[in-house]
């Protein structure tokens, strides 16, 4: 999508700022009221400009990334800002275990054996 986007539209300036509104740098404030309009019009309400930060994190841990590679990515100053905001979205220990417990009674109960040293 960004490689289309660059086809499109050309970075202006400098400082090759790739979005925005000809010569006119996006600000927090003008993004936002940016995000507000289209919101509105596709009736998304109840969205705000920072949901999508919480929505790229999640996607980010879910994936698997570490915390210290999603802090970086959110521009966070350190980790506890990010496991503040987000560490309930990493999976406990607890998580992985009943993950590889599963994935092993999977194999043993329902895989035939591959040779008959695995039997």
């Amino acid at each position: 999508m960004l490689s289309q986007h660059l086809d499109q539209v050309r970075p202006d300036g400098d400082d090759g700022y790739l979005f925005s509104l000809g010569a006119y740098v996006y600000n927090r404030n003008s993004a936002g009221h940016q995000w507000r309009r289209v919101r509105k019009q596709v009736g998304m309400d109840e969205f705000i400009l920072h949901d999508l930060r919480h929505f790229y994190a999640s996607g980010l841990i879910a994936a698997g990334c570490d915390v210290v590679t999603v802090q970086h990515t959110l521009g966070h100053s350190s980790r506890s800002i990010t496991l503040n905001a987000d560490s309930h979205l990493w999976p406990k220990a607890e998580d992985r275990i009943r993950s590889a417990a599963a994935g092993l009674m999977s194999i043993v109960l329902y895989e035939k054996p591959k040779s008959p040293a695995d039997s």
